[in-house]
């Protein structure tokens, strides 16, 4: 369990530590010829400079100090400054800034068993240092081997599209928010173990593999060909309907069959034709 700690500040040590160098020095030049007893305290003075300078620490901004006496956790510095704390204590330096990680291009399987390209953007930065400096062995390393695991995850999780799973509520294509949310919930859970806080996480690559990309975009111009066409014949018999109502109602003129038939023939040609009707006069009857 992390442990802040509030050190004291470590200017007044600093001084200290200055004046017993400058005595240290003094004594030494006063008492090398025919005093040794000013040497032994020149030589004392020395060494408590040396020792108080010891536990001096710096921590820059967004910097912390994991501290830990002879294998003990004694705390976490997490304040910016010059401070003093026990010489005999050990310090690891743990920075708390956000980091970046471009994850790798990944080729994995989705849910439908197609080969996909894949990559995430993640943000993240310590939130425990306890557990980043002692329940991991390199928490850096950490984050970028299970980044991977919960991307690939991901992937298998889902499919790219809707062409084969017209039922998937959720798609890696169209999720969106929803798929970045999953991401960086999963990310979350992964990399609690070390301390790990995750800020943002999003797919920054997404693609069908290279070998099945040709393939999968001829299937989808079919989809959207087929689709396009469903509505424009839809339309048209919607039309058609209301022309020949209209002219029933209106008792326009009288059709049979016949004539129903030739003129949902020729309107169902103009309606779904890709190209323009040419008109075509009929200097006969429709039975000529």
């Amino acid at each position: 369990m992390e442990k802040i700690l509030k050190p004291m500040s470590g200017y007044l040590t600093l001084v200290i530590c200055l004046g017993l160098f400058v005595a240290s020095i003094y004594l030494f030049v006063t008492g090398v010829d025919n005093n040794i007893v000013l040497v032994v305290l020149a030589l004392l003075a020395f060494v408590l400079s040396c020792f108080f300078l010891k536990g001096l620490m710096i921590i820059q901004p967004n910097h912390s100090r994991v501290l830990n006496f002879f294998g003990k956790y004694v705390g976490t510095v997490k304040d910016n400054g010059l401070f003093f704390i026990n010489p005999l204590y050990s310090s690891q330096k743990i920075s708390l800034r956000s980091e970046n990680l471009q994850g790798q291009t990944l080729k994995v399987n989705d849910k439908m068993g197609n080969p996909i390209e894949i990559a995430v953007v993640i943000v993240w930065k310590v939130g425990d240092t306890y557990k980043a400096a002692f329940d991991v062995e390199r928490y850096s390393d950490f984050v970028k081997m299970q980044s991977e695991a919960a991307v690939r995850h991901l992937a298998m999780s889902f499919p790219y599209d809707n062409l084969e799973d017209d039922h998937a509520p959720i798609t890696l294509r169209e999720g969106g928010d929803k798929i970045n949310a999953i991401l960086e919930q999963e990310l979350t859970e992964r990399l609690s173990k070390a301390g790990i806080t995750i800020q943002e996480a999003r797919i920054s690559h997404l693609a069908y593999a290279s070998e099945i990309a040709g393939a999968m975009l001829q299937r989808q111009q079919a989809t959207a060909i087929v689709a396009a066409r469903t509505k424009i014949v839809e339309g048209a018999v919607g039309m058609v309907d209301l022309a020949l109502k209209k002219l029933s109602e209106g008792n326009i003129v009288e059709l049979d069959d016949e004539r129903k038939a030739a003129m949902v023939s020729n309107l169902m040609v103009v309606l779904c034709g890709e190209k323009a009707a040419q008109p075509i006069l009929n200097a006969g009857t429709l039975y000529n």
